[in-house]
């Protein structure tokens, strides 16, 4: 199986209210057309230019984690987990949360930015 079907089954597993966020984060990812999906640690992740983003589901929220949040600027104030480690961010989803589909693709395309910077 690769990479995207396994995103697909994870995303089909999830039956409660992280299925449909976890395919809209997905969406997010993929707005850069050159983002490639891979398939990590159990996890969804997205790179270009290095590892971008992933997300883990958890049992009362999904982490969209950023593997280099700590190197972008954060003007919308979306960061809201591991805000004190050395190189990651993440944002963290509980049910019911709204997302602002325009200020997470600024902030993906700003890592994407950021990984193809330092080639």
């Amino acid at each position: 199986m690769n990479p995207s079907e396994q995103i697909t089954q994870k995303i089909a597993s999830l039956t409660d209210w992280r299925g449909p966020l976890l395919a809209r984060l997905r969406e997010i990812a993929l707005s850069d057309p050159e983002m490639v999906e891979e398939w990590k640690w159990n996890v969804p992740v997205w790179s270009r230019g290095g590892m971008v983003c992933s997300v883990g589901a958890f049992k009362d929220h999904l982490k969209f984690n950023f593997f280099q949040g700590a190197a972008l600027t954060d003007p919308d104030g979306l960061f809201n987990a591991g805000l004190d480690a050395k190189a990651t961010r993440a944002i963290d989803f509980r049910e019911g949360d709204s997302i602002d589909e325009a200020k997470l693709k600024r902030l993906v395309n700003a890592a994407v930015a950021h990984n193809l910077s330092k080639k």
